[in-house]
């Protein structure tokens, strides 16, 4: 069993039978480095304070929870009331419905957490599920309270375990027609679409999430690291040189430059300037 503390404790139920199950959040938080404002002259951290207009600090004590309704006007809840109300998802997450795995746009996902049984007595009927919707290829749909939230939650199979997607719900979501009602429905030339499509033919390849580093992080942990050999002085960034990427004012056929993607090969800036294969006395205008 992992040493993290599971973040939701209940039974994961299909119909009549009901399984304990644990959640563990499946992102690491202390991947990235955090920070922290410091005061530069003391170098001590800032701390907030809470406080209320012509009153000065407050107790946490004095403090509830406030829904405004109107403008400067409360409705105030306190934390016994919210409790008060009953949800019964708050300690079951019961499968209602199940999709295509293919079926929910990836713009509703959130979250993943593992979902892992228990003991020992609850992998009978947890290996029944997983392996059932492995079967079928569907996904699990249900509700779950935590954290003072009730998401709506997917269920999917993941190794020898469980894996499960926090979803937003339909009106968390922003309409694309005001983003993308702009963009023309025209349809790109097949000559173009033929070339864009064997080039990214020749770049498919199974997922292998391990290729890809944060090179952000990994470029602040090397500078946090000098600083602290540096021992508070201070001192210059190194500057990598990042490989050079076509500009948009490098690209002027559209077609040159997908071929020579498919290719491989690469131009140098007085090359890539040029048009492709025009004659001295005709030459087509870009769009």
């Amino acid at each position: 069993m992992p040493a993290s503390r599971p973040i939701w404790k209940g039974q994961l139920r299909l119909s009549l039978v009901a399984i304990p199950v644990e959640l563990f959040s499946a992102a690491r938080p202390s991947a990235k480095p955090s920070f922290r404002q410091i005061h530069e002259p003391t170098g001590k951290p800032i701390h907030y304070e809470k406080v209320v207009a012509g009153v000065g600090p407050v107790d946490k004590d004095e403090i509830i929870k406030g829904f405004e309704y109107e403008k400067g006007d409360y409705v105030l809840l306190t934390d016994d009331e919210i409790d008060a109300v009953k949800l019964e998802t708050r300690k079951t997450l019961e499968l209602t419905q199940f999709v295509g795995a293919c079926e929910i746009d990836p713009i509703f996902y959130d979250k993943s957490y593992f979902v892992v049984p228990t003991d020992e007595l609850a992998e009978d009927a947890f290996r029944v599920i997983r392996d059932a919707l492995r079967k079928t290829e569907k996904v699990g749909l249900g509700q779950l309270s935590m954290r003072g939230k009730e998401y709506l939650a997917a269920i999917k199979p993941s190794g020898t375990g469980l894996m499960l997607e926090t979803l937003h719900y339909e009106e968390e979501i922003r309409k694309a027609d005001p983003f993308f009602s702009q963009i023309s429905a025209k349809k790109a030339e097949d000559d173009l679409l033929d070339v864009a499509t064997a080039l990214i033919d020749k770049k498919t390849a199974p997922f292998d999430a391990g290729a890809f580093k944060d090179h952000y992080q990994s470029a602040l942990k090397e500078l946090i690291q000098r600083k602290m050999k540096a021992k508070g002085r201070k001192i210059t960034a190194a500057k990598d040189e990042a490989p050079e990427r076509p500009s948009g004012e490098n690209v002027v056929d559209l077609m040159a430059a997908l071929k020579q993607s498919l290719e491989g090969g690469t131009k140098n800036k007085s090359t890539a300037k040029k048009p492709a294969a025009s004659k001295p006395t005709t030459r087509k205008k870009a769009s």
